[in-house]
């Protein structure tokens, strides 16, 4: 999407299809919240997918993950194509590569393991350093 793109309002829905949505957007909005804390969980896809789940079933709230002072702003700049601000980069590697290297050290034995650990930690830090970067309004 482009910096001036609308947003397309989607129609709420209603039915079993609606409490499949809220499950998922539920469940999705729980793990996004997991993968503040555990870097293993990429959180900004639970995030978005969470926010199209309500945008279809609830739209109250929608509305509150929208405008929610923790991730509201984080969620329309990315939904509208304009990236994350490099703080939020920042302190998601720093976060990610410190768990990760505290796990590897201290915690998992194996050596496959702490491979598989490694490869997870440099993909997420390729994936976080390839989307946009916001400079805020202009």
């Amino acid at each position: 999407m482009t910096e001036n793109a609308e947003v397309r309002e989607e129609k709420e829905l209603t039915g079993p299809v609606r409490w499949a949505l809220i499950l998922g957007g539920t469940l999705s909005l729980g793990l996004a919240i997991i993968g503040i804390a555990i870097p293993i969980l990429p959180t900004t896809p639970f995030l978005l997918l969470a926010a199209a789940c309500f945008a279809r079933s609830s739209k109250r709230v929608h509305h509150w993950m929208m405008t929610n002072r923790a991730f509201g702003s984080y969620l329309n700049n990315y939904r509208q194509g304009r990236g994350i601000p490099w703080s939020a980069k920042t302190f998601t590697l720093a976060l990610l590569w410190t768990t990760m290297l505290i796990s590897i050290v201290f915690f998992v034995e194996e050596l496959w393991i702490q491979v598989l650990l490694l490869v997870i930690a440099l993909a997420v830090s390729v994936h976080i350093l390839t989307i946009k970067t916001y400079k805020g309004p202009r």
